[in-house]
């Protein structure tokens, strides 16, 4: 995305040269004759430099420099002087001036000074985005974890839908992952080097919604003491996610209808509008046609962000995926908690695996979370899972072949961490299993077969 560049100079002559040099060199450049129009134009857009004279009628250079350092701290400003005047140039730098040139002006000086303030600026926002990637990842880890024929299907959907420019509408139950969709498209993307933006349409009020996606001026509103650039602009090259779509009131429904279709957003209190470049991607948990039939959805956004649904199948639909999820879990857990474990028993994930689990793989999370908190022995059992869990049907009494073969799976997985982490020593293994050594030597040939048939 071009660096955004606002000329500053009374000289209409000069001013209009150096925005012609800066566009034909691939920058975004508009102008202003004095301080006072500049600080004024930084109210209503944000600029990524200034390049500003010192001598103006109104507001001088060193006045705008100390006015942008209040509204626009993120704005690098360049300062233009006289040959004689060094005192204003140091005094510029002093206050927070980016750089300075001298008159005459030096076309080739000006751009090559600009050229290392845009590198400037990438770094610094690729080390931002860096950063907030790493967090991002702590606390929502992007992979996907099971092989289900559903998960297999949504791998394929999500690698087909990423590489592309095309909105995404993803549906499903509250706690299957959502996010988590929309960061594995983003992850995905040709975007994935620039920041992945979520916001929850629910949980902020109407005016403020409003405000944090499409930015607003100073004195927009009460409270409103400074520019404020609005998240469909800060997402930059990448993605915003907008979760929970279905709650966005109708009135910012009507301005994000608006921003898809212009390519363009308007910050509230202002006249400009600006340029955005951000994939979207929203998801929900509601019926958007039944919004749609009661009036408090708009339609046209509706086909406008569903070019592509994904959606995504609720946990009890792929049950097989349930001992992954615990595994995962376990792990992390054991790490966050400081808690060793050698996993959950059999008979806990066949009551695990038999669940109905309403609220999902959150739900599911928020329970081994609190079995790895409450457990005394050297591993979860039942009597460590919460009562409604304990009160289900077991999944060896569901009549289904893949949910067997999973349990199955899972044991023997379980069966052979336990083996590693006691060295190859049965007998030890067989007690932090919680089962006689004959039974752990008939599972270990009972896995055995299974895996040469």
């Amino acid at each position: 995305m071009p660096l955004r560049i606002l000329v500053v100079d009374d000289e209409e002559t000069v001013r209009e040269e150096l925005i012609d040099a800066l566009t034909d060199d691939g920058y975004e450049a508009t102008g202003a004759a004095d301080g006072q129009y500049a600080a004024e134009a930084a109210l209503e857009q944000s600029f990524d430099v200034c390049i500003t004279d010192i001598n103006m009628p109104r507001m001088n250079g060193l006045d705008l420099l100390r006015r942008l350092g209040e509204s626009s701290p993120e704005t690098m400003t360049i300062i233009v002087t006289a040959q004689g005047d060094m005192r204003s140039a140091i005094e510029a730098l002093r206050s927070g001036a980016a750089d300075y040139v001298l008159k005459p002006l030096l076309f080739e000086d000006i751009l090559a000074k600009v050229a290392r303030l845009s590198e400037q600026r990438r770094l610094v926002v690729e080390n931002r985005n860096l950063r907030q990637a790493v967090q991002d990842r702590r606390r929502h880890p992007s992979r996907m974890i099971g092989e289900s024929s559903s998960m297999d299907a949504l791998h394929e959907l999500i690698g087909k839908v990423a590489p592309t420019r095309s909105n995404v509408l993803i549906l499903g139950e509250s706690g299957t992952g959502k996010e988590l969709i929309a960061r594995a498209i983003h992850e995905a993307s040709g975007r994935s080097g620039s920041p992945l933006v979520p916001i929850n349409c629910a949980a902020i009020p109407e005016t403020l919604l409003e405000s944090e996606l499409f930015g607003h001026v100073k004195g927009a509103f009460t409270g409103a003491d400074a520019n404020k650039e609005g998240l469909l602009k800060t997402a930059g090259d990448g993605t915003i996610f907008l979760d929970e779509l279905g709650d966005m009131p109708l009135p910012v429904q009507a301005k994000l209808l608006r921003a898809i279709e212009n390519k363009e957003i308007q910050p509230v209190g202002s006249v400009r509008r600006i340029p955005i470049h951000a994939r979207i991607v929203a998801a929900t948990n509601m019926s958007l046609p039944e919004k749609i039939a009661e009036g408090k959805f708009r339609e046209d956004l509706y086909y406008r962000m569903a070019v592509v649904e994904i959606k995504v199948p609720a946990l009890r639909d792929r049950r097989e995926d349930i001992p992954a999820l615990v595994n995962h879990f376990v792990e992390k857990y054991r790490v966050e908690i400081g808690r060793p474990c050698a996993g959950v028993s059999s008979d806990a994930l066949r009551l695990l695996m038999g669940y109905e689990w309403r609220g999902n793989i959150r739900e599911l999370e928020n329970t081994i979370e609190r079995a790895m908190i409450l457990f005394e022995g050297s591993m979860i059992e039942t009597s460590d899972l919460p009562e409604v869990v304990q009160g289900t049907r077991p999944a060896e009494a569901c009549d289904s072949l893949e949910l067997s073969h999973a349990v199955h799976r899972f044991e023997a997985q379980h069966i052979d961490r336990v083996l590693t982490a006691c060295n190859g020593d049965k007998r030890e293994a067989a007690r932090v299993l919680g089962i006689s050594l004959s039974s752990l030597y008939r599972k270990i040939d009972s896995s055995a077969g299974a895996a040469k048939g």
